[in-house]
Formats: structure tokens, sequence, C-alpha cells
């Protein structure tokens, strides 16, 4: 604590977003924290993202896109929308290594997952391609899931799913072309796949935009006898943001 305390004198606590001082590690200012969209109230049940309406206990609602397309998976969260603050926070973390902005998502991320939690459930990530991982060098989605799992005090397995055909970028592709380049891409780690073998798995990604990468992952899992397979996301893509 007295460590803490010398740090702080040293290096104050600064907002994750704008860099103004804050009370406390890990944390918003003010308006930094109003002006970041957090998922909340009425979601839809298969991917987050927040519905009109109010949420009534028990009560499950799904979006028109979850409603258009069938999702593998039981159930989807994410913790924020992305778009203005949230998408410039998840930008500095994919592509700057901001690896402060690991604790605070997984914290924001466990909030949205509550109801998906089980008992023995095991969380793994998004893998990325062999080729991806040593030109970014590190794999945003596992460092959220390693801090998923130590929270939550769940198994985590980072190499569950493998990348084995590397794909095109996603980014600019309509939900069709997007779910056409996913296919076939995952599977499961050999010498992995007993570990998830009549369990409940979360998968745990950055970004969720149409949900082909989930879905893959997710198959993946269900063809090696995964129970149960939920996806958490820390930022959902809405048609309409």
């Amino acid at each position: 604590m007295r460590m803490q305390s010398a740090l702080h004198l040293i290096y104050p606590p600064r907002c994750l977003a704008c860099g103004a001082l804050v009370a406390g590690d890990g944390g918003l200012c003010g308006p930094c924290w109003r002006e970041t969209p957090f998922i909340s109230g009425l979601v839809c049940d298969a991917c987050g993202v927040p519905l009109p309406g109010e949420a009534e206990a028990g009560a499950v609602e799904f979006c028109d896109e979850c409603r258009q397309t069938a999702r593998p998976w039981r159930s989807g969260r994410a913790a924020l929308l992305y778009e203005g603050n949230a998408r410039r926070l998840v930008l500095a973390f994919k592509r700057s290594a901001r690896f402060d902005l690991v604790e605070p998502a997984a914290g924001w991320m466990l909030r949205a997952a509550a109801p998906l939690l089980r008992e023995d459930m095991l969380v793994a990530p998004v893998p990325l391609h062999p080729f991806r991982f040593l030109r970014r060098r590190y794999n945003q989605s596992a460092l959220l899931s390693r801090a998923i799992a130590r929270r939550a005090g769940l198994g985590h397995c980072p190499d569950l799913l493998v990348r084995h055909k590397a794909t095109p970028v996603l980014e600019g592709l309509g939900a069709e072309e997007r779910f056409t380049a996913m296919a076939g891409t995952i599977r499961a780690h050999r010498r992995r796949a007993e570990l998830a073998s009549g369990r409940p798995v979360l998968l745990v990604d950055d970004v969720m935009t149409s949900g082909a990468t989930l879905a893959a992952c997710t198959e993946a899992c269900i063809a090696v006898g995964a129970g149960e397979v939920c996806v958490l996301a820390l930022a959902r893509v809405a048609k309409d943001a």
C-alpha cells in the first residue's frame, strides 16, 4: 500500500481516455465516463446490443439482426457500443498496445457477462492467425480472456482454438462476405479439445460486428463436444451506431 501511494505521488492516476487526473488507477474521468457508451438495460440475448424498452426479470429479447441470423451460441453480451469514446479505447488497445486497458475492460465485460457465467465454465479467446500474431506480438482477446477468467475464478485456455487459415481483413466487408471468409478457418487445438468436452465455454473477443468470427469459434467448440457456448465482446457494432 505504501509503495502504491509512493508511485501515485510520482505517477498520479490518469483517465484512460483523455489523460486527465483521476482518483484511482484504471478509471475514466467524469466527462469521459459520461461520453463512453456502456451497454445497460434491456439487451439482445444473442449479441448484447441494447434494445428499446425496460428490462424485465426472466425476459429474453432479440434484435432484428439476430432474429434474421441464426446464432450457434446460446447467449451473448458486450460491455460497450463500438462508437465514439469506446471505439477510440478499443482501437488504442488493439493497435497501440495499451495494456493498461486490460484490467478495466475485463471488469466492464464481467459486469455484462453476469447472466452468462456458469460453474466450471472454460474461458477462451478468439484466436489470431500465427502470421498476424507475429506482426502484432499479442492477442488482445487472449489478454482480456485471461483477466476475465482470473477475476471470475474460472478456467482459462488461451489456445483452445486455432486459426489455421489466414483470412482477409474483414473491415469493410458485408455480413455475408464475412461469414464466407470465416468458413472453415478455425478449429479446436487437438491437444486442448478434451478441456472443452461436455463443459460450458465462454468465448471472448474485442469487437463483435456480424458475429461471423464468433460463429466459427462456436462451431469449432461444438465440434469437439463442448457444452453450451456463450460469447462475450468488449464492444458491439450496432447497425445504427
